[in-house]
């Protein structure tokens, strides 16, 4: 367990409680009191240390003045650090250059400050956004001591650029040092680094909150032009601002072209910009200390951290055709990493859009404070926070789209999510966008905004380069993925689906959301603290798809970030969830003298099945064809799992999506027309025929830019049959749907088109030292199959083992037979040592013609019977014949 501590009042005699539990003021030494041993000068102040209305209050790191209950965000800070030092005053001074409130001054300061400002020192966790939350004060006491002001220094520093100051050129990729001299009386708080790239018009951040050390290591942007200038911005601790711009422009040289000419330009998109966004909290010192390490069964920590969503940014297949895609198009990379590590990104380290600059705490990829920290960017007024209208004002472009990474995250420590009544030490409001499926549509719908849309629908032009998108209109970019644009469309965005097998602790059944199945309901606590109510409707922070390979070989690349133990439990978890997407109907028939076999899949997702990236992701069906003596004498769908390879027979079927480029791109670039792996370059769809989710039309998909392509589906049908004639000496046939998260052909593309560094040899090794993505069994099937024909001695009869037992769909095994004329049928069931264990018929069948009845594993007693190998036998007039099949429970 976590070293908590209390942030609570001293006093002789007071008696403090701590999660329930009464504590005399002398049992430990509190945080209090070690804040003070830290800054004595504050001590015995009117403001941080007594208050008419409360005298020595915990204010300093409560919202509550007489202690206990939620922190405010300096009280967070400390809270978080408790564990990491020796002491508490060793946790404080940890945190004193920190801005706790995010109000422009540092800790230190407006604990310390008694000379630059009239109102300080001022609370270091308050500000006029979140003092509403205060209690047990009277609030006109503290109100004029939340951020420091009224000081009588109105003079801004003094700044000069030393470099660059104009003239010569960069590269983009290079890193210059941006020098400068900043001076100000009262000293100078910190510094801000902007660059222009259109001659002064318009700045960017590059850094934010740096120390005035005078220099700075700027990684030089894929912006190219002439006209580029550096500002650097000092604050004083006063408050007063001073700048300086280069005197004169300089140069960037941009990055030489891959395929394409892309600059950084056109990856410029809505919403949260760099260094706009919150520096969001190291969730490995913060969140698992409330949300981790109580039960793994059902706490967010052990389940998200296991997650892909936890990992996309260590995922070595993203970073090896992260590192393509940049060859091909540079500046890509940007658009990539808003949704693997948005923490990174807004926190400016995908200015190397290669990656290269992000950390161990980017690498935590989506993450708890990212998404607890994330606005609609829609306001819905009556239903939105009212906190998220000021966040969205600050924004210079609001998105137009729930897409492409285009999130808006709150600077403020102010937490979001689904409840009105969490117990939490943070501050929090309940945001409906968390329980919506539009949160989850910020990076589950993918364009390329370099390509815009044609005069015919699937028709895509690569616009202008060095440019932004001209309108941002998601459906004027080519689409890569559209998960949540299917979803849209289908019945489960409209009404909702009665799948329980999704719904987990749902009493209904009904799944609509992306978190209804993602986050399936559970039973149970979302954290540690005592009080926090036991939910039937906990989100399972599992954030659930259907990457099986990647947490195998996450250890390899990542030993020290990652937890063997966290991941498998999620490779489970991802098995299970492909075992739930799919179901299977296998019916025996007959044509000529053939047996044949119709495969119905259904699709049982929200979505096209599969969904997702495009690249490398397939279902097939496998089917085997087996004689009397069990040789195998026929096959579809063969694969090797010694090379990874998939034989493409004539009868395979599988369910993908294939992107590519067109003639006239192709040429133009220097490739080969026709499908490809080059994802950011495809501007077309050659072929897409995976399953539609159930209620939507072809039209609707084609509207959302996910039509179905060289197939036909009829509106509405959200499944798929195929047929397979098989040998007329075929007996037994074995149905099996596969998934796989990747294919041999993509994970060599990658090694092969490589030409930067060894990423793409790194996740071959991997590939192969892991087992290839071995396929894994979504579900399968087998069947006795037998023509109809004429039996010496009694009728020709046709009898079936329609599906295996068990079933996770369907617990019971349909057995059919036919006759050819009325007769005495019996039909037994005997276990391993030959006792009849169930009679299924035992009567004259007058109707010739085909029969069927089902089984449900249970004993003639109504017993439900246990595993094991049991035999169907089935005797109609001389006729007699018997099978094996196995139950299992």
């Amino acid at each position: 367990m976590s070293r908590l501590r209390p942030i609570l009042i001293v006093g002789a005699l007071v008696c403090l409680t701590v999660a329930g539990v009464a504590m005399r003021s002398d049992a430990r030494a509190p945080i209090r009191k070690a804040f003070f041993n830290v800054y004595p000068a504050a001590e015995d102040t009117t403001v941080l240390d007594e208050l008419p209305s409360n005298a020595n209050h915990c204010g300093v790191c409560h919202f509550d003045f007489d202690g206990g209950g939620q922190r405010n965000p300096y009280g967070l800070d400390v809270e978080v650090n408790l564990d990491s030092y020796p002491s508490d005053e060793e946790a404080i001074q940890a945190i004193e250059n920190n801005d706790s409130d995010a109000d422009g001054y540092t800790n230190l300061f407006e604990i310390t400050d008694t000379v630059n400002f009239d109102n300080t020192p001022t609370f270091p966790g308050l500000t006029a956004g979140n003092v509403g939350g205060v209690s047990n004060v009277t609030v006109s006491e503290i109100e004029g001591h939340l951020t420091p002001s009224g000081s009588s220094d109105n003079d801004p520093p003094i700044v000069t650029v030393l470099s660059p100051n104009g003239g010569g050129s960069y590269n983009a990729g290079d890193m210059p040092s941006v020098t400068w001299t900043a001076s100000d009386p009262s000293g100078i708080s910190h510094v801000d680094i902007y660059m222009s790239d259109d001659s002064g018009a318009s700045y960017r951040p590059v850094a934010k909150s740096e120390d005035n050390d005078g220099t700075f290591d700027w990684f030089v942007p894929n912006r190219p032009g002439s006209q580029t200038l550096i500002r650097v911005t000092a604050r004083d601790n006063a408050g007063n601002y001073g700048s300086d711009n280069s005197d004169g422009a300089f140069t960037i040289v941009g990055t030489p072209a891959g395929y394409v000419q892309s600059t950084f330009r056109d990856m410029d998109l809505p919403g949260t910009q760099h260094f706009e966004g919150a520096i969001l909290d190291d969730v490995e010192v913060s969140c698992v200390t409330c949300h981790g390490n109580y039960n793994t069964d059902v706490e967010p920590w052990y389940h998200w951290r296991g997650s892909m969503m936890g990992n996309a940014a260590r995922d070595p297949l993203f970073l090896a055709c992260l590192t393509v895609a940049e060859q091909e198009a540079p500046s890509v990379g940007d658009v990539c990493i808003r949704c693997h590590s948005p923490g990174g990104w807004q926190e400016g380290r995908s200015i190397n859009t290669s990656g290269d600059m992000l950390n161990a705490k980017d690498r935590q990829s989506v993450q708890c404070d990212f998404c607890h920290r994330m606005v609609d960017p829609i306001y819905k007024p009556g239903i939105s926070p009212s906190e998220d209208q000021a966040v969205l004002d600050s924004l210079d472009v609001i998105p137009l789209a729930y897409a492409n990474g285009q999130f808006v995250n709150d600077p403020a420590p102010l937490k979001r999510g689904p409840y009105a009544d969490a117990i939490a030490s943070h501050s929090f409001v309940e945001s409906p966008f968390h329980r919506e499926a539009d949160l989850c549509g910020t990076c589950h719908d993918v364009s390329n905004p370099v390509f815009e849309a044609g005069g015919s629908p699937g028709d895509y032009v690569p616009g202008t380069f060095d440019a932004p998108h001209p309108d941002g209109d998601l459906r004027n970019m080519f689409p890569i993925e559209r998960t949540f644009s299917e979803w849209s469309v289908s019945d489960y965005a409209s009404s909702g689906v009665y799948a329980p097998q999704f719904a987990g602790s749902k009493a209904d059944g009904i799944v609509s959301t992306c978190q209804d199945c993602h986050q399936r309901d559970t039973t149970g606590k979302g954290c540690n603290e005592q009080g926090a109510p036991t939910r039937d409707d906990l989100p399972l922070h599992d954030l659930m798809g259907g990457n099986y390979f990647i947490p195998d070989i996450l250890p390899t690349f990542f030993p020290g970030e990652v937890d063997p133990a966290q991941l498998n439990s999620a490779k489970l978890r991802a098995i299970s969830m492909l075992q739930l997407a799919a179901s299977m109907e296998v019916t025996p028939g007959v044509a000529g003298n053939n047996p044949t076999i119709d495969v119905k899949i259904t699709n049982e997702t929200g979505h096209k099945l599969p969904s997702g990236y495009p690249e490398g992701r397939r279902i097939w069906i496998n089917v085997k064809a087996y004689d009397v003596d069990q040789n195998l004498i026929y096959e579809s769908g063969a694969y090797d799992p010694d090379t990874g390879i998939l034989t493409h027979d004539s009868d395979l079927k599988v369910y993908e999506i294939h992107p590519g480029l067109s003639p006239g791109l192709a040429y133009a670039i220097g490739l080969t027309p026709g499908k490809s792996f080059h994802f950011v370059l495809n501007d077309t769809v050659y072929s897409d025929n995976r399953i539609p989710p159930r209620g939507c039309t072809s039209t609707e998909l084609e509207t959302v830019q996910s039509p179905t392509v060289a197939y036909s589906y009829p509106n509405y049908e959200y499944w798929d049959n195929t047929a397979y004639v098989l040998p007329t000496i075929a007996e037994l046939v074995e149905v099996t749907l596969y998934y796989q998260s990747t294919t041999k052909e993509y994970v060599e593309f990658l090694r092969d088109e490589n030409h930067t560094n060894s990423a793409g040899q790194d996740l071959y090794d991997a590939w192969v030292a892991q087992g290839r993505a071995a396929p894994v069994t979504m579900v399968s099937d087998n069947v006795f199959v037998t023509p109809t024909t004429a039996v010496e001695g009694g009728p020709g009869l046709h009898y079936a083992l329609m599906q295996p037992v068990p079933n996770p769909f369907r617990n019971a095994t349909r057995i059919v037979y036919s006759i050819a004329q009325p007769e005495h049928v019996t039909l037994e069931i005997f276990d391993a040592a030959g006792r009849l264990v169930k009679t299924l018929v035992d009567e004259f069948v007058w109707d010739p013609g085909v029969h069927e009845l089902t089984w449900d594993g249970r004993g003639n007693g109504g017993e439900q019977l246990p595993t094991g190998v049991y035999f169907y036998q089935i005797r109609a007039g001389e006729f007699n014949a018997m099978r094996k099949m196995v139950l299992a429970r």
